[in-house]
């Protein structure tokens, strides 16, 4: 592909108008804000100083007759620059007393209030789909939602202090291609100061087929957690999904990941290529077989109604928890497309919690369960105790 990058600067006046005007854009797969009150004071500090600042990636990205401009690096950077504008941060403690007071006031009748924004998943966005400019912004924001901060930036600052970018343009105006293209770009670009994880860099890929976004990374999936003192760590489905994919292609888990144990992550892609159509693979069945006509919709609405009927944990303490719940539940429902007995839940919940003592009691399991062997045991445990609460 013939591609063209051009180098240029502007003044970070002329990048928060691009941001209000809608003329640069976050693409769908683009991570949440996630610097600090602390690293927005020292990017302006490090303007201040005029000291370097790396410069913003912008893609040409085509569809159809329209065409936008792609944040590829940068989001970070250009929402503090915008935070600092308006005089604005994010602020996480109300927003965590607000779910506090909802969460004590159950179904008691309480006084409507103004609709919070969810700092926790947060982008630029949240603000300029209140309005084009300032004023309109700040009169729509929700009292304390956010602090009021003094960064210390006027129009002089703004009009006289400049960020470089560099801009790029794909020969190629096919959109698929494009996307291809900015997926290998975006996985490729190491944020400033912020290792995108594994799952946020994957997600560019989602979008090589639009319609299979919601298939990798399902609304409802996201509060599935594994909580312990240190960290909280959410739900993988491309993992269950291609680990099940396997299992279903080879009617087993004899060769599950096999020879991809140290490169997981390589594993994980082959399975979203295969399943959007970049690439066929030995490993997986092909998309259409496991899901006719490519239709999977229904098979996650009957998932998510499962999960509700039986009342499945959503926080766990470790991998061997979740994944005792979740495999068996996934295949059944997924990819065999069953029904379960739901009303025979407190037994398939007992032997799912007297199969994960047995897994916890054995030290070698919980001292190294990401070991392939001990994923193949929980894979094979789940799916046979699921198999006998299957509906004929």
């Amino acid at each position: 592909m013939d591609n063209r990058v051009y180098y240029g600067e502007y003044s970070l006046k002329h990048w928060i108008d691009l941001i209000l005007k809608g003329n640069i854009t976050l693409p769908d797969y683009q991570r949440y804000f996630v610097w600090s009150e602390k690293k927005v004071i020292t990017l302006i500090d490090t303007f201040k100083k005029k000291q370097f600042v790396p410069p913003i990636t912008i893609g040409a990205f085509k569809n159809g007759i329209s065409s936008q401009n792609l944040i590829l690096d940068g989001q970070q950077r250009l929402t503090s620059i915008l935070l600092s504008y308006l005089g604005l941060f994010p602020d996480e403690g109300t927003y965590k007393k607000a779910l506090e007071k909802f969460a004590n006031d159950n179904d008691e009748l309480v006084e409507e209030e103004e609709e919070l924004d969810d700092i926790f998943e947060w982008t630029f966005k949240t603000l300029t789909e209140k309005g084009r400019n300032k004023e309109v912004i700040l009169e729509k924001i929700a009292v304390g939602n956010y602090k009021k901060i003094d960064f210390g930036v006027d129009d002089i600052f703004l009009n006289n202090t400049f960020l470089g970018f560099s801009y790029l343009v794909p020969y190629i105006t096919e959109e698929k291609i494009q996307q291809k293209y900015y997926s290998s770009v975006f996985r490729n670009i190491n944020i400033q100061g912020e290792a995108l994880l594994p799952q946020e860099s994957r997600a560019s890929l989602y979008f090589l087929d639009k319609s299979l976004v919601e298939f990798f990374n399902p609304s409802f999936i996201k509060s599935f957690v594994i909580k312990n003192i240190s960290n909280v760590t959410k739900a993988d489905f491309v993992r269950f999904l291609s680990l099940l994919s396997q299992y279903r292609k080879d009617g087993g888990s004899y060769r599950i990941a096999r020879g991809y144990k140290p490169k997981m992550e390589k594993y994980y892609e082959e399975y979203i290529y295969s399943a959007v159509g970049e690439n066929s693979s030995i490993m997986f069945p092909e998309f259409s077989v496991v899901f006719p006509k490519r239709e999977f919709k229904a098979r996650f609405e009957s998932l998510e109604q499962t999960i509700i009927s039986l009342n499945i944990l959503k926080e766990y303490t470790s991998i061997i928890d979740m994944d005792i719940y979740l495999f068996g539940l996934i295949y059944s429902v997924i990819f065999e497309n069953k029904s379960l007995k739901v009303d025979e839940k407190e037994n398939l919940k007992n032997e799912l919690a007297a199969k994960i003592i047995n897994f916890k009691n054995d030290f070698s399991h919980t001292r190294a369960p990401g070991a392939l062997k001990y994923l193949k045991l929980r894979i094979d445990s789940s799916i046979a105790i699921y198999k006998k609460y299957e509906n004929e």
